[in-house]
């Protein structure tokens, strides 16, 4: 999954552009993951949900007693 992962981020986003400096990258991958991959992409490994849909229809739920 992780291949298919950073396959994914390199054809669209890291493909698209040349980078002048680290920083630079490394801002924009980290805006890729949390903005785009986490929230709008949707994933056919998880029912072509998103990753964030998909953890709040999984995740637990807390019962205060």
């Amino acid at each position: 999954m992780i291949e298919s992962f950073w396959g994914r981020m390199q054809t669209e986003l890291l493909d698209r552009k040349k980078w002048l400096t680290i920083v630079e990258l490394s801002t924009a991958m980290a805006d890729y993951i949390d903005h785009f991959h986490n929230t709008q992409r949707r994933h056919s490994s998880l029912d072509m949900l998103t990753p964030t849909e998909y953890e709040h229809l999984h995740a637990p739920v807390l019962q205060l007693t």
